[in-house]
C-alpha cells in the first residue's frame, strides 16, 4: 500500500509505503500538492465492553456481530483494541473470553482484537467503587480463576483490572504481571498503602481514573489523589463530555502529564446504535438520546457509547490539547502502556501499517475519517 498526507504527530508531509502490513518507507515529499489530508496511527482502544449491538461481555454474541462490531469501529479510526469483559459468573465470564479468542482466530479482521482486559471482578464491592458491576458477583482476586480464562483465551488475556484493596491483590498483581500481563487498578476504595502495595508488586495503570469513585470523598486523603500524585501509574480516562467534568479532566491530564495519559472509550454494546434498552453481560442499561448509558432505569452510568474520533475531538475542546497530544493518547501511549508490538514509534518503517487518514478543521478541532488500514489492508473508506 502507499498513501501520502500530513504527519499529524511530527507536521511533515510524508509519503508512507508498506508490503506485508509492515510501513517499509516513510519519506518526505519533494513535491507538495496544495491539499493532503492527515495520517496518523490507527488508534487503539484499551477497553471497548461492545459496540454496534454486540456485546463482548455475553457468550452469545455471534461472532458475525462481533465481525460488524470491529467494522464500526474502523470508521473511527481504531485500528487495535483490548476487548473488555467485565464482572460476571465465573462460567460466564469463561464463556465470554473463549468466544472473542474465537472471534479473533477465525474473523477476517479478528486480528484487530489485540487482546482481551479483564475488568474484574476481583474488585471493590462497595457501592460507587464498584460502578455498573453486579455485586453478586464480584470477589476475591484468584491466581487459578485468572489461569482458567487464559487457558480459555488461549493466551490473549493482556489486561486486568484489579482493586488493591483485597489482602491478596499484591500477590496476585506479582504473578500476572510475571506472565506478562498488564496489571491495572480500577473499582477500588483503597488506602494510599495498599495503593503503594499494588504498584510495587507491578500495577502500572489506573483504568478510567475519575469513575468508578464514591459520590463524595474526603478532600484528603483520598484514592484519586493517591493515584494523580503516582507518578509509576498511567492512567486512562472516559473524555465523552459526561463521566469526566473539563476542570478534573485538565487537571488530571496536568499531573498525569500527557505522556502518562490514554483515550479510552469504554464503550458498550449500544454505542453506535439508536437510543433504546441493551444489555451488557448480566446488566440491563439504557442507551439515552443525548449519549448517556445507564442501568436501565437508574441514573447510574454504566459504560459509554463514545467513539474514539469523538474521544480525540474532546481532548482538544474539554482539556485544551493540541491534535498531537490528543492523537498520543489515542495511539501511541496505549501502545506502550497496553504492551500492544510495533505500534509504540508512530509511523516509522518496520511499525505495523495500521494507518486512519483524515481531515482536521483547527478552528473546529474536528476531524474526519476518511480511509483506516489495518496492516496495510484498507478496511474502511468514506463513500464517495
Amino acid at each position: 500500500m502507499k498513501c501520502c498526507g500530513i504527519d499529524a504527530l511530527t507536521g511533515e508531509a510524508v509519503e508512507i509505503r508498506a508490503e506485508a502490513g509492515v510501513i517499509t518507507a516513510v519519506e518526505p515529499l519533494l513535491d507538495r500538492p496544495a491539499s493532503l489530508p492527515w495520517l496518523a496511527p490507527g488508534f487503539i482502544d484499551l477497553q471497548v465492553n461492545g459496540y454496534a449491538g454486540a456485546d463482548y461481555c455475553s457468550p452469545a454474541t455471534s461472532l458475525e456481530d462481533i465481525g460488524r462490531s470491529l467494522e464500526a469501529q474502523f470508521a473511527c479510526g481504531t485500528t487495535r483494541l483490548l476487548a473488555t469483559v467485565i464482572t460476571g459468573p465465573r462460567e460466564g465470564m469463561l464463556a465470554a473470553i473463549r468466544n472473542l479468542a474465537r472471534a479473533r482466530e477465525s474473523l477476517a479482521h479478528g486480528r484487530a482484537i489485540a487482546g482481551i482486559h479483564v475488568e474484574g471482578p476481583f474488585i471493590s464491592p462497595a457501592d460507587g467503587p464498584r460502578g455498573a458491576h453486579p455485586r453478586e458477583h464480584v470477589r476475591r482476586p484468584d491466581f487459578d480463576e485468572y489461569r482458567r480464562w487464559q487457558d480459555a483465551a488461549e493466551g490473549l488475556v493482556r489486561m486486568v483490572t484489579v482493586s488493591p484493596e483485597w489482602p491478596e491483590a499484591p500477590r496476585f498483581i506479582e504473578a500476572v504481571t510475571g506472565e506478562g500481563v498488564v496489571a491495572a487498578i480500577g473499582h477500588l476504595d483503597a488506602t494510599a498503602e495498599q495503593i503503594e502495595n499494588a504498584v510495587r508488586a507491578g500495577a502500572r495503570l489506573s483504568t478510567h481514573l475519575g469513575n468508578g469513585c464514591h459520590a463524595l470523598l474526603p478532600r484528603h486523603p483520598n484514592y484519586l489523589w493517591h493515584q494523580l500524585a503516582e507518578d509509576r501509574l498511567a492512567a486512562s480516562f472516559i473524555v465523552d463530555g459526561i463521566h469526566l467534568g473539563a476542570d478534573f479532566l485538565r487537571v488530571a491530564l496536568r499531573t498525569k502529564g500527557v505522556e502518562r495519559s490514554i483515550l479510552i472509550t469504554d464503550a458498550v454494546a449500544p454505542a453506535g446504535c439508536e437510543p433504546g434498552p441493551y444489555s451488557l453481560g448480566a446488566v440491563d442499561v439504557e442507551l439515552h438520546a443525548e449519549g448517556r448509558v445507564t442501568l436501565r432505569g437508574l441514573p447510574q452510568l454504566a459504560g459509554s457509547a463514545l467513539r474514539m474520533d469523538r474521544g480525540v475531538e474532546n481532548l482538544m475542546r474539554l482539556a485544551g490539547l493540541t491534535l498531537q497530544e490528543a492523537l498520543t493518547m489515542a495511539a501511541r501511549n496505549p501502545a506502550r502502556v497496553g504492551r500492544i508490538e510495533h505500534r509504540m514509534r508512530g509511523l516509522q518503517p518496520g511499525e505495523r501499517a495500521d494507518i486512519v487518514e483524515f481531515d482536521f478543521d483547527a478552528a473546529a478541532k474536528s476531524i474526519r475519517v476518511r480511509r483506516t488500514w489495518l496492516d496495510g489492508e484498507l478496511v474502511w473508506q468514506e463513500s464517495a
